[in-house]
């Protein structure tokens, strides 16, 4: 069984850091200026952030 692994991302607009689920069913918006980190994409997240660590 493939589970979903969380991912740590930086935002390219206001550089803060945070925590989203690799397999996303909803976009995953910075929490600091609101730009779209990821979006779903058929069972994995499209990140459209800077990925620093994978949880």
């Amino acid at each position: 069984m493939d589970r979903g692994k969380f991912i740590r991302v930086k935002c390219s607009n206001c550089k803060n850091e945070q925590v989203i689920f690799g397999k996303c069913a909803t976009e995953a918006k910075c929490l600091v200026c609101g730009a779209v980190l990821a979006a779903p994409a058929g069972g994995k997240a499209n990140v459209k952030a800077k990925v620093l660590e994978v949880l």
